[in-house]
């Protein structure tokens, strides 16, 4: 997800019937997944060469670290949990991508692309383009110094270049085309640009808004297919207003869920996924799949329904005081006042869920959409 501005609350734009099958669909993957049993078996026989990812600090395992911006998450106590410590994932352990990568049977672990410590089997198997605190709207990462989607698809370009100097074009030609990619952005387009910043507001309605970024999605989407990807699976946006920061910001005295940032989320994800269905139409080239996977609702329930998934704490942190820590706020000095146990928490800190929370709902999204992918 992002750094510190941000809120979400109650859903309101996919049907209630569609939204409770979702939450049982979550609630029934959980209870049915076993985090020591193998990877996924999937479709066909099938194998996945490589996973690729955009997006914001929610997949960013740690391009942000040598960057001149506070979106940063390579200091404890992210990582306290993690083998190895601090890596800049913004976590206490692993993030989505990780897990992802796990459950397709890929590898354990997406690095950063930046990481100088990046091998040619990193690249070949697929690495993280993400930079926390970006977004759609060119705005959102220009104002927070980090790397832009267009330029996250500048870099890929160079990763391609790389494995095709190292393995030849018709093996990499292979590896794009069978590889997946996920892209996972735009709470801070919600949270740090549109109801931080004065700049789009004053241009924009929530709706308007909604359909400006989901022009930038759309073509986004278009030039990461015209580079060679077919497996495309696009991660929506989740209750912003409901996360610990955004309930400190926007929630009034009693810290509730920013009705409109959720408002804006929910607007946002009918019109991303309004974008998949129309390119569908446009993207016609065989073993093509664009997949909108939807987070709103799935971590609704577990922030309202926490006991179900064995968590205590829901409307704080587990970093510092719970209320708005995250990136650079969320600091060694923070370790004191931060929880014991992060698995009782469903946000790690003010902005990013906890690893329990990833490790609950990205096997339970990725296993509702299987098929899809194939």
């Amino acid at each position: 997800m992002r750094i510190i501005f941000s809120q979400f609350q109650a859903p309101f734009s996919f049907s209630s019937c569609f939204s409770r099958t979702i939450v049982f669909l979550v609630f029934v993957v959980l209870y049915c997944h076993d985090d020591n049993e193998a990877a996924l078996v999937l479709p066909n026989n099938e194998t996945i060469p490589a996973v690729f990812v955009f997006g914001d600090s929610i997949v960013d395992p740690g391009n942000n670290n040598n960057l001149p911006t506070i979106a940063k998450g390579n200091f404890l106590p992210y990582g306290r949990d993690f083998k190895g410590g601090p890596t800049g994932r913004f976590s206490n352990g692993k993030v989505p991508s990780d897990i992802i990568a796990e459950e397709f049977g890929v590898k354990d672990l997406v690095p950063a692309y930046l990481d100088t410590k990046v091998k040619l089997q990193d690249l070949l198997t697929g690495v993280s383009f993400a930079s926390g605190a970006a977004g759609y709207d060119p705005q959102t990462a220009k104002t927070a110094n980090v790397i832009s989607m267009s330029d996250q698809l500048e870099l890929f370009k160079e990763c391609i270049k790389k494995i095709e100097a190292a393995v030849g074009k018709e093996r990499t030609a292979t590896i794009v085309s069978k590889a997946i990619y996920i892209v996972c952005t735009g709470s801070n387009d919600v949270s740090n640009t549109y109801f931080t910043l004065p700049f789009r507001r004053a241009h924009y309605d929530i709706n308007a808004y909604s359909d400006f970024v989901a022009g930038y999605a759309s073509q986004f989407l278009q030039d990461l297919y015209g580079l060679g990807a077919r497996r495309i699976g696009l991660i929506g946006l989740p209750p912003i207003g409901c996360v610990p920061s955004q309930r400190t910001l926007g929630g009034g005295k009693n810290r509730d869920c920013y009705e409109a940032e959720n408002q804006l989320a929910s607007a946002y994800n009918a019109k991303l996924s309004g974008v998949i269905d129309k390119l569908k139409t446009v993207f016609t080239l065989p073993d093509t799949k664009l997949i909108f996977l939807d987070i709103y609702y799935p971590l609704l329930s577990l922030i309202e329904n926490p006991g179900k998934y064995g968590f205590e704490v829901t409307t704080v942190g587990c970093c510092g005081t719970g209320l708005i820590e995250a990136s650079v706020f969320c600091n060694p000095t923070s370790i004191p006042l931060s929880c014991k146990d992060a698995s009782k928490y469903v946000f790690w800190d003010g902005y990013h869920p906890s690893e329990k929370a990833y490790k609950i709902l990205t096997p339970a999204i990725i296993q509702m959409h299987l098929k899809e992918f194939f």
